[in-house]
């Protein structure tokens, strides 16, 4: 697969795992069965080679790789840091290096009497984190005759699975219900959060796809995971909404549900524009939509009916959040019910060269409407953007000298969300133009 070649500029904050836990669905299936600990899984002939092995189905150096370039391995280290330490202290929970709230995503968080012998906390967000407890198929696995469908038996979660992966990974990247990052943590100085399924796939991958992963797993599509992503991003989002707990602090609502940048921006800055996809006013705090958006614009190639259909419920969603709770409630539970229904479809859909073009299109055309005056849209625009470039050039559609400009303004693209205090609209819109003409 290619991944490399390109700058990505991203936000720090989106790269390490945020103080957030895992939703209930994905816990239960990760908490199922006893954690062994990511010693069980490094020995030189499991995961712990240096080099990958010849005639394997895996490369066997999945556990060096994770150790040495995953931010996920660092992740209760992270805690010990100045700046975690000055967190916790602004938010009184002590130590964060043994605060729950902390733990639940900067380690392995699993009950004590769910460990195994050689466990250790400060492994980090380990192989049990994502893969689930090892406890019944932590040998089975190693037995060529032992299918992946019955290491899903065995416990094993099916991050293969585009649906699942999004799940689980939305579970610390943007929190659920039961634990989550609010206001009120990033207001002690966490940084923002910020995820999009493809991209962070393959930030730093374990493992490579190739005929035997393709044997044992299905096709890969890029673009069907970013696709995905985004509808269990907003699904998410709604669940938050709607939950009479995490969604509200006091009399005002969570937050850290809404678009930081509605807010924070210079008073003198004088920088509001009108959206179409919230229709609101100036003045108005916004939910952060960014994913319903985006979700939109997967739709473009698989029912364009269905993406109005989206507009039309979210346009309802924001008015609902000036007029009462209850209505907003009702229209949360409308746009749910309508991206549940359609992420089946995303899904199953083969996001083939011809989708593409299709997909670029409809994320220009909203540029054109000035619909990215949210930093945080125009963020998740950059990331569809290199799953799309990436797509083209697996597809073959675009290669040498052509393949070279895409990068080279997709890069440019990415630059122009560096910095998100002084990001300018104006040039995120002129780079999106210039990287939709240079492609195919």
């Amino acid at each position: 697969m290619k991944r490399g070649g390109f700058v990505l500029i991203v936000i720090l904050s989106a790269l390490l795992p945020a103080v957030t836990a895992v939703a209930s669905s994905a816990a239960s299936a990760i908490e199922a069965h006893k954690h062994l600990g990511v010693a069980s899984c490094s020995n030189s002939v499991c995961h712990g080679a240096s080099q990958p092995f010849r005639d394997s189905n895996v490369q066997q150096n999945e556990f060096a790789i994770w150790q040495e370039f995953d931010p996920h391995a660092k992740a209760w280290q992270t805690l010990g840091s100045d700046a975690s330490k000055a967190i916790a202290r602004k938010l009184g929970i002590g130590d964060p290096a043994s605060a729950k709230v902390c733990l639940d995503c900067h380690a392995d968080s699993i009950a004590s009497d769910m460990r195994g012998e050689r466990f250790q906390l400060s492994d980090g967000v380990g192989c049990e984190s994502c893969h689930g407890g090892s406890e019944l198929w932590l040998n089975a696995h190693a037995d060529k005759g032992v299918t992946h469908e019955d290491n899903l038996k065995n416990g094993m979660y099916p991050t293969d699975q585009p649906i699942a992966r999004a799940r689980l990974c939305l579970s610390c990247h943007m929190g659920t219900a039961d634990r989550m990052i609010t206001h009120r943590i990033m207001g002690a100085g966490h940084p923002r959060l910020s995820f999009e399924l493809d991209t962070f796939t393959w930030l730093h991958p374990h493992y490579k796809i190739g005929e035997a992963w393709t044997k044992r797993k299905g096709e890969w599509n890029g673009v069907r995971d970013w696709a995905v992503g985004q509808g269990v991003a907003a699904e998410n989002l709604l669940e938050l909404v709607t939950d009479d707990k995490a969604g509200w602090r006091g009399i005002f609502p969570e937050l850290v549900l809404f678009d930081c940048h509605a807010c924070h921006k210079l008073m003198s800055g004088k920088q509001w524009g009108p959206r179409q996809g919230t229709g609101l006013g100036p003045g108005v705090v916004r939910l952060n939509d960014s994913n319903i958006l985006m979700f939109r614009h997967v739709l473009a190639p698989v029912d364009k009916a269905a993406a109005a259909r989206v507009l039309e419920q979210t346009r309802a969603l924001h008015k609902a959040t000036t007029q009462s709770r209850e209505a907003t409630y009702a229209a949360a539970r409308r746009l749910h019910a309508t991206i549940d229904g359609l992420l089946p479809t995303v899904a199953a859909f083969n996001f083939g060269p011809e989708s593409l073009d299709v997909i670029l299109a409809s994320i220009e055309a909203d540029a054109e409407r000035g619909e990215y005056s949210d930093y945080a849209a125009a963020e998740q625009v950059a990331m569809a953007a290199q799953s799309v470039v990436v797509a083209f050039e697996n597809d073959g559609k675009v290669g040498g000298e052509k393949a070279e400009q895409l990068r080279n303004r997709l890069d440019a693209l990415y630059a122009t969300i560096k910095n998100e205090d002084s990001w300018s609209s104006k040039n995120f819109r002129s780079a999106l133009a210039a990287l939709r003409a240079a492609a195919p």
